[in-house]
């Protein structure tokens, strides 16, 4: 039988070796800045992590703006809990309703164009410290938006503003101007065994 002496030893001679390690590395790290943080890919959850940082951010006491772009005037979960921060948290539903749903190419159009322009606004809000702009790359995909213009602003917005932006097919000129990308990966999904969307879970 080993000895859990030696075991725990051993194991306190590890630990020290990788704290002197990421001690290291952390101060390397320098920087502060204002990051643009990008969730896609097919798999559930990007939106869900956007909002999840926002309720990091109001922990913080930080002034949020959130635009969501696509999609409708659901009542989520989401947008109630944050309802309760009114002080600190502006939101702007500025879609009509899934693509699919609208089937009105001009209206999918000036709306996403709306939102841009709420979006535009917020950016330059000395008080927003992170703004969200939810599903604004379904936005892109579908060339709601000039690509070249909404990326160009995201990289000159003020130096302190993180921005975070959700939904699938992010671009390739939006991924590379980004401090941060995520892929969600769609490993397995309720919605394929005939499972609906649920109150809490989905919205």
């Amino acid at each position: 039988m080993t000895d859990l002496t030696e075991d725990a030893a051993r194991y306190r001679a590890k630990m020290a070796k990788r704290k002197a390690l990421q001690d290291s590395e952390i101060a390397k790290r320098t920087i502060e800045k204002g990051l643009l943080i990008v969730n896609t890919g097919a798999g559930k959850g990007k939106s869900t992590a956007g909002f999840g940082l926002l309720m990091r951010a109001l922990g913080h006491g930080w002034p949020c703006g959130v635009v969501q772009f696509i999609k409708g005037t659901w009542e989520t979960g989401e947008r109630a809990a944050v309802a309760r921060f009114p002080d600190l948290v502006t939101w702007h539903v500025m879609g009509e309703g899934f693509t699919w749903e609208t089937q009105d190419l001009a209206r999918d159009i000036e709306a996403a164009q709306a939102g841009w322009a709420k979006a535009r606004e917020l950016m330059e809000d000395p008080r927003i410290r992170l703004l969200l702009l939810d599903e604004l790359n379904i936005a892109l995909r579908y060339d709601y938006l000039p690509l070249d213009e909404v990326v160009a602003a995201l990289r000159n917005r003020r130096s302190d503003l993180h921005v975070v932006v959700t939904g699938r097919n992010a671009r390739p000129e939006l991924i590379e101007a980004a401090d941060l990308v995520t892929e969600m990966k769609l490993v397995k999904h309720h919605y394929d065994a005939g499972v609906k969307a649920q109150a809490g879970i989905e919205f």
